[in-house]
């Protein structure tokens, strides 16, 4: 009898830079302690209320975080440096869009029936922030899921008839009622929270810490 996988639960948003380096971080620290994970991708939005038009990202992040021009460009150029050094690509540019994300995590509860969401989740992540592509557009979101493999034309009908959209709002409602106010949220074993990308070396001493863990309570 094998060794029972940890288990991570990742809130988080498709559009949320620091979700994808926080990802990419783990990744590295599992590469590492060579850890056997089961990771659940779980629905949370940033912008709920974003309409369909979305919002220049420039606009959007001092609109709600009070960041001047300078103060934003800064952060992009840290956060394409970061992402270099994961192995991911940030593409941003002036005109780069914040955008609603409600559709976008319809499909992954989709995907997840077929065992599929974390590379869906991985497309369009690529697709946001790589190609600069709009994930809240319908054609975009198809374009990922027929990336990896998925039938496209099963994915536009969940989008055309919500049949995922309550549960979605359920889940989302879920974390934000247990204190999940930020992402990412990582949550091992269901017990215990991490918030923040908090870099492969801290990522690694938790794994060892949890691993030993679950090893001595055995």
């Amino acid at each position: 009898m094998g060794e029972a996988k940890l288990r991570i639960d990742i809130v988080s948003d498709v559009v949320c830079p620091w979700c994808i380096i926080g990802y990419k971080q783990l990744e590295e620290a599992l590469e590492r302690t060579g850890t056997e994970v089961e990771i659940h991708w779980q629905p949370f939005e940033l912008n709920p209320n974003m309409p369909p038009e979305g919002q220049n990202i420039r606009e959007h992040v001092a609109e709600k975080y009070g960041a001047t021009a300078e103060q934003s460009a800064q952060t992009r150029a840290q956060m394409k440096d970061l992402g270099k050094s994961l192995g991911f690509t940030f593409s941003y540019n002036d005109d780069s869009r914040i955008v609603n994300t409600y559709q976008a995590h319809q499909l992954l509860f989709w995907a997840n029936e077929q065992r599929r969401e974390h590379d869906l989740k991985m497309a369009l992540f690529d697709k946001y922030f790589t190609a600069g592509g709009d994930v809240s557009n319908g054609d975009v979101l198809l374009e990922a899921v027929a990336e990896i493999g998925l039938d496209a034309d099963e994915a536009k009908a969940v989008l055309e008839d919500g049949r995922h959209a309550k549960a979605v709002r359920e889940r989302e409602e879920f974390w934000t009622s247990n204190g999940i106010s930020g992402v990412p949220a990582m949550i091992f074993n269901q017990k215990h929270l991490v918030t923040g990308a908090q870099g492969a070396d801290n990522y690694a001493s938790i794994l060892t810490q949890l691993t030993d863990m679950t090893a001595a309570e055995a």
